[in-house]
């Protein structure tokens, strides 16, 4: 396939910097590392807009991986000196880090003062934590790691739930794939929506989220559930979203009183069955957002909500952004620009509009 060529207007390449201590997590330091390298090749090459390293934070030129594959940095981080544009810190082995001769500490705390802006990923977090780097802000991580975080650093205002959070010139990211949704927001940041979309459908990114997105799948949920019929409950609720979800038609359906369900239900689930089923509906949406081009009205009749506004008010309490600017993301209609009825959608596919 021909690579569509995005021009970009700046002259000199933005400078990332990504600083690996031994032990990396392979996938958040190369996820968002194709992202800029992407960017690099879908852009005007005349104009190349990133110009990306590997600093080894440990001395040698090879960095083990937690995967067990070695990469070999560019330098050491010792000797980076200069003006930094993104500093990307991924995640390690915080034992590894321990053990290391001199502070990975004072290493950040003067790579990240060279650096316009300081990013990290997944459990990256507790490197910038340790350096002091998140004091007084708003931080995430692995969703398995943030009670860990806010009970070790309590000055860091901790979320457990969005994928990526920016405060000021620091940002900090979920685990795994969020590091590329973040990565993809920063391209965005810099270099607009068209180049950034177009990085993401040649990552076969389905989406790129926005950070305040929850980490998780609502139905996910089901794995932690120990009763089969829970699970059996939830699986049947994801594929029928417009059915009665009420607490008292999914007690009659798992067999049990109202009362004792709700209980069960939240000992197991976490929350209650009024709000999973709200999370369970703005899945659906969410999904159908992606997906089709079908109008907000039957997408709210299809998902289970009594009305298109009732459906919005969900999708911004759980999702927090409008159901047009998560569509608008996904398809890159321009902001302003009109929602077509499922008529005039018809008339467009057709060519006829």
């Amino acid at each position: 396939m021909k690579n569509q060529q995005i021009t970009t207007t700046r002259s000199k390449p933005r400078r990332v910097v990504f600083l690996a201590f031994p032990k990396v997590m392979l996938l958040d330091l190369v996820g968002p590392w194709e992202v800029f390298s992407l960017a690099n090749k879908l852009a005007d090459t005349a104009a190349r807009p990133y110009e990306i390293e590997l600093l080894s934070g440990a001395g040698p030129a090879n960095v083990p991986s937690e995967a067990g594959i070695s990469l070999e940095s560019h330098r050491r981080a010792e000797d980076c000196l200069g003006a930094i544009d993104t500093l990307v810190v991924p995640a390690a082995d915080v034992t590894s880090i321990e053990n290391l001769a001199s502070s990975p500490f004072d290493l950040l705390r003067r790579l990240s003062a060279q650096s316009r802006r300081t990013v990290s990923i997944c459990g990256g977090a507790f490197l910038l934590a340790g350096a002091g780097l998140l004091d007084g802000k708003r931080a995430t991580t692995h969703w398995r790691a943030a009670g860990d975080l806010a009970e070790r650093f309590p000055k860091i205002h901790v979320d457990d739930d969005a994928i990526f959070v920016k405060d000021g010139d620091v940002y900090t990211s979920a685990g795994v794939t969020a590091g590329i949704d973040l990565a993809l927001s920063l391209v965005e940041e810099d270099l607009g929506q068209a180049l950034a979309l177009r990085c993401a459908r040649e990552m076969v990114v389905f989406m790129r989220r926005p950070g305040g997105q929850s980490q998780f799948s609502n139905t996910l949920a089901a794995q932690h559930s120990e009763r089969s019929a829970i699970n059996d409950l939830i699986s049947w609720a994801a594929d029928n979203p417009d059915s009665d979800l009420s607490v008292d038609a999914m007690a009659e359906r798992v067999n049990m009183s109202t009362r004792n369900f709700s209980r069960v239900f939240r000992s197991e689930i976490g929350q209650t069955p009024a709000a999973f089923v709200e999370k369970l509906r703005v899945d659906a949406v969410r999904r159908c957002l992606e997906e089709t081009e079908i109008s907000i009205d039957v997408i709210s009749r299809n998902c289970g909500f009594n009305s298109a506004d009732a459906m919005r008010r969900s999708f911004r309490r759980v999702v927090k952004v409008a159901p047009g600017d998560y569509r608008r993301r996904f398809s890159g209609r321009r902001k302003g620009e009109p929602e077509l009825s499922d008529g005039s959608r018809q008339q467009r596919k057709s060519g006829k509009l």
